[in-house]
C-alpha cells in the first residue's frame, strides 16, 4: 500500500475512534482489515495504528470490532519483526509513551520488589544489561556475602570481572539474574532492608517481551459483558463538559466487593505488567495487599480496583489506597489516593492512549469509589498532577481538567491567576493558555470540598512540615540522633497515655512511636480528656491492623487529633 494512501486511511481510522453515527462499525470494520493486510514501512505509523487499535478495543463500537482488534493485536509482534527485518529504527517503540509493544525488548534500574517479581513472572527472559553496566564499589560491598573471595578482587584490583564472577557463582549462564535476587530474598534481613541493599547496586535489568500477555498490546482481559459504544444505543462517548462533579458525588456510592486473596494476588500481578511495561513504578501498584483488593463496577463497562498496603509497609501517619481501571477488561489508568482524617491527596493518570475517552466521567467514578471507601470530605490534586515538574501534564492541559470539574487552588494569588484566565478564555473562545502560565498555576495544590466539608481547612497542610518540624525537632534538642528522640518521646507519651509498649508488635510499636514524635510538640496533650486519650489509643492501634481504612475512620472522629496535626502540619 502506498504510503500516502497508509497515512489517509490511519487518519481516517483515528478520527473512527470518537464517531458512533448509524455505518460507523461497519466502516471501521474495514479500515481494520485494509491495514491489516498493508505493509507498515516505519514505525511511527504502525504506532498510530497500535494506539488506534487499543482504544478501539477499549471503546469499540460492535462485537465485530473487538473480535477484529483482538485478532490484530495477538499477531501484531509480527508487524514488528517485520520491521525489525527490514532495518527499520526500532528507538521510537522505547519512549515513554509507546513502550511496551508486542516483539520489543525493555531496559529499566527496578526496585527490588518489582525485580523479584519480574525474574518470576518471565522466567529466563531477563537479564542484567552489563553494555550499560559497571558496579564498580557497590557490588564490591555487597557481593562478598554471596561470593567467597570476592573482596580479595573487589576491594584492590582495578578491573574486577564483575560478570564472569556472578556467571561462576550462580553455576547458570542465563540463571545469574533469578540467582542474584534469590540471594538478596534469602538474607536474614528485614524486607524493607532487602530492597534497599538491592536498590543500592542500580543493575539494569533487560527483557524480551516477545508475544507474551505481559505486553501493552496483549495486556487486555476478557470481561463478562462489553459495553459498545454507539447512536443507536444513545451511548457515544461522555465529553468532560457533561460530567458535574457534584452531582455524580451526590449519587449513591458504587458497592465495593471484595475479591479472595487468589483474586487480589491477579490483581497485584496485573497492575505490575501494566506499570512495568510503561516504564512506571508507584508505592501502591508494586507493594500492594492482595487481601484488601476491591472491585467497583460502575457501568459503562468500567471496573475500578482498589487496594491498601500490608501493614509492614504502610506509611507513617496517612493511609493509602492505590488503584487500576478497566474499560471493557482493558487497563486505562492508574490511581494513587493517600488521606488523613477528612482529607485525601488523589492521583489519577489516565494513559496517553486512552485520553480521549470519558476520562472526566471516569475519574468522577473513581473519586465516588474513593470519596465513600475513604470517608473524605476535602479532595486535594497535588502540584505534579496538575504539572509542576511534569511536562506530560502541562500538554494535556491538567489544571483545567480539574478546574472545569470544579477543583479551586489552596493559594489566593493562583485562585486569582486562575479567574483572569478564565476571563481570557470567556472573551475570546480561541485563546490558550501559555505554557509558563499554566506552570505558574501547577505551582500549588487543587482543592474540592464536598458539602459539609470545612472550605479552606487543609489549604495550608502538608505531612511534609510535619516531618521536617520533626526532624528540626531531632537536629535542635537530641543533636540529630533519632534513636533518642524516639526513645525519650515514647516514653513520654506512654506516660500521657498509661501505657507501656515493650511487649507489643513490631507494626504495633513502630505506629505507637511515630505518632509519639509527632504529638511531642503538642503542648496540651496532657490535658486532653480521657476519652481522647484512649481514643488516639485506639487510632494508633489500628494503624497496623489488617484494614487500614479502619485507622483512617477513627482518625476523622478524633476532633482533638485532627485539630493537633493541622496544627503541627500547617
Amino acid at each position: 500500500m502506498p504510503s500516502d494512501t497508509l497515512d489517509r486511511q490511519l487518519t481516517q481510522l483515528e478520527a473512527c475512534r470518537y464517531r458512533f453515527t448509524r455505518g460507523e462499525a461497519s466502516l471501521v470494520a474495514k479500515l481494520l482489515n485494509r491495514l491489516d493486510a498493508a505493509r507498515f514501512r516505519d514505525t511511527a505509523s504502525l504506532i498510530r495504528f497500535h494506539e488506534t487499535l487499543l482504544f478501539l478495543r477499549a471503546f469499540p463500537h460492535s462485537p465485530s470490532v473487538v473480535r477484529i482488534t483482538e485478532r490484530i493485536l495477538n499477531r501484531f509482534h509480527k508487524k514488528v519483526d517485520a520491521l525489525r527485518h527490514a532495518g527499520a529504527d526500532l528507538d521510537d517503540f522505547d519512549t515513554f509513551e509507546y513502550s511496551g509493544l508486542a516483539g520489543t525488548q525493555m531496559e529499566d534500574t527496578l526496585s527490588f520488589d518489582v525485580a523479584n517479581w519480574l525474574v518470576k513472572r518471565m522466567p529466563g527472559k531477563v537479564e542484567i544489561a552489563w553494555d550499560n553496566y559497571e558496579p564498580g564499589r557497590q557490588l564490591g560491598n555487597t557481593g562478598p556475602r554471596f561470593a567467597p573471595l570476592l573482596e580479595d578482587d573487589a576491594c584492590v584490583e582495578a578491573d574486577t570481572p564483575w560478570r564472569q564472577w556472578l556467571e561462576a557463582a550462580s553455576g547458570k549462564k542465563n540463571a545469574r539474574v533469578a540467582w542474584l535476587i534469590e540471594r538478596f530474598e534469602k538474607l536474614p534481613m528485614a524486607p524493607t532492608e532487602k530492597a534497599e541493599l538491592y536498590e543500592s547496586l542500580r543493575v539494569p535489568l533487560r527483557w524480551s517481551l516477545e508475544n507474551s500477555a505481559v505486553t501493552r498490546t496483549r495486556n487486555w482481559k476478557r470481561a463478562p459483558s462489553v459495553f459498545y459504544h454507539s447512536d443507536a444505543d444513545g451511548t457515544p462517548l461522555i465529553s468532560r463538559s457533561q460530567v458535574s462533579l457534584a452531582a455524580e458525588l451526590a449519587r449513591r456510592p458504587p458497592k465495593l466487593t471484595k475479591l479472595s486473596r487468589k483474586q487480589g494476588a491477579e490483581v497485584m500481578d496485573l497492575i505490575r505488567e501494566v506499570m512495568l511495561v510503561r516504564y512506571r513504578e508507584l508505592y501502591g501498584t508494586t507493594l500492594g495487599d492482595p487481601v484488601s483488593v476491591g472491585r467497583a463496577d460502575v457501568g459503562r463497562g468500567v471496573s475500578i480496583y482498589l487496594w491498601n498496603l500490608p501493614p509492614d509497609r504502610r506509611l507513617p501517619l496517612r493511609a493509602y489506597v492505590a488503584g487500576l481501571t478497566l474499560k471493557n477488561g482493558v487497563p486505562i489508568n492508574y490511581i494513587e489516593a493517600i488521606g488523613l482524617c477528612e482529607w485525601m491527596e488523589v492521583g489519577f493518570n489516565t494513559f496517553y492512549t486512552f485520553r480521549g475517552g470519558e476520562a472526566g466521567w471516569i475519574y468522577a467514578q473513581v473519586l465516588r469509589s474513593l470519596c465513600h471507601m475513604m470517608g473524605t470530605t476535602c479532595v486535594s490534586v497535588y502540584p505534579y498532577q496538575l504539572g509542576h515538574d511534569n511536562d506530560e501534564a502541562i500538554e494535556s492541559g491538567a489544571f483545567w481538567f480539574y478546574r472545569k470539574l470544579g477543583f479551586r487552588p489552596g493559594r489566593a494569588e493562583l485562585q486569582k491567576l486562575a479567574e483572569h484566565e478564565e476571563a481570557k478564555i470567556a472573551a475570546d473562545s480561541r485563546y490558550r493558555t501559555p505554557v509558563r502560565t499554566l506552570k505558574r498555576l501547577a505551582a500549588g495544590h487543587a482543592f474540592y470540598e464536598l458539602p459539609g466539608s470545612e472550605v479552606g481547612a487543609w489549604d495550608r497542610f502538608s505531612t511534609r512540615n510535619i516531618g521536617l518540624r520533626v526532624n528540626q525537632r531531632m537536629g535542635r534538642d537530641f543533636a540529630g540522633d533519632a534513636g533518642r528522640m524516639r526513645a525519650h518521646s515514647r516514653r513520654a507519651l506512654e506516660q500521657i497515655l498509661e501505657v507501656k509498649t515493650s511487649a507489643w508488635a513490631r507494626p504495633d510499636q513502630s505506629a505507637f512511636d511515630n505518632f509519639a514524635v509527632v504529638l511531642a510538640g503538642v503542648r496540651d496533650l496532657e490535658a486532653w480528656t480521657r476519652e481522647e486519650k484512649e481514643g488516639l489509643l485506639g487510632v494508633i492501634r489500628a494503624k497496623a491492623k489488617t484494614d487500614e481504612m479502619l485507622y483512617l475512620h477513627l482518625t476523622q472522629r478524633h476532633g482533638r487529633l485532627r485539630e493537633a496535626l493541622l496544627s503541627v502540619g500547617s
